[in-house]
């Protein structure tokens, strides 16, 4: 870590909550300039669309999961269409994504919960959404936040490293890295907070030589190679 003049590692040990804050918003603030519009790589027009999508998206790309999509939700439009489908015609219809045998179960499990359930509407709480086969902290918070515009703290690996980096945690756990993010970000910007540092992770903050000298964020973190 690089030590700035005059000031001590600022990491989550010697840094209050109050500090972190102060630095969450203004790590907010450049974000935004840098990606105004940050938001998640799927495409899709529902809640129901992208809860499908972030369950084909594990280990897989965004990319190979919006070339499907089309096709996919013209044959299936809702949960009761995924319900009433066999599930070898499912694998058939995902086969081109990886570990398309198990994400067709997992589909149609996931889908007659919803019907059984929830009426076939996706839920608008993690808790809820959390029932569903398939569906973790991560995803449900993906839906609410990105279909619903609701508060959501979404960690992928990219918000995780990036969070890690930048001192906003220890934890390596997504869901300890969620509640610790949960403590510093304020909660209208959670969705927005998350948004932006995903697309920074992807672009600048790469798990794999992440560029500090392009880091409109460098000073602010705790991990940054560039001399300030």
């Amino acid at each position: 870590m690089v030590q700035r003049k005059g000031e001590g590692s600022r990491g989550k040990h010697n840094e209050g909550s109050g500090d972190l804050r102060e630095r969450v918003l203004e790590i907010v603030r450049r974000l935004e300039r840098e990606y105004p519009d940050a938001r998640l790589e799927l495409e899709y027009d529902n809640a129901f669309q992208l809860l499908v999508e972030a369950i084909l998206a594990a280990q897989e790309s965004d990319k190979k999961v919006n070339s499907i999509r089309k096709a996919l939700f013209e044959k299936y439009p809702d949960p009761e269409s995924v319900v009433r489908a066999p599930l070898d015609q499912i694998e058939k219809d995902i086969r081109s994504i990886n570990f398309y045998r198990r994400k067709a179960k997992l589909l149609k499990s996931c889908c007659e919960v919803l019907v059984k359930e929830f009426g076939g509407e996706v839920p608008k709480t993690v808790e809820e959404m959390t029932k569903l086969p398939g569906v973790g902290r991560k995803t449900a918070n993906m839906v609410i936040g990105g279909s619903y515009g609701l508060p959501a703290i979404i960690v992928d690996r990219h918000v995780l490293r990036v969070s890690q980096r930048i001192g906003l945690t220890k934890e390596n756990d997504p869901d300890r890295v969620e509640f610790d993010l949960r403590e510093v970000v304020p909660e209208d910007l959670w969705t927005k907070f998350s948004f932006l540092i995903l697309n920074h992770g992807k672009s600048v903050c790469t798990a794999r030589d992440p560029r500090c000298d392009r880091c409109t964020i460098c000073d602010l973190c705790d991990s940054c190679k560039v001399k300030i």
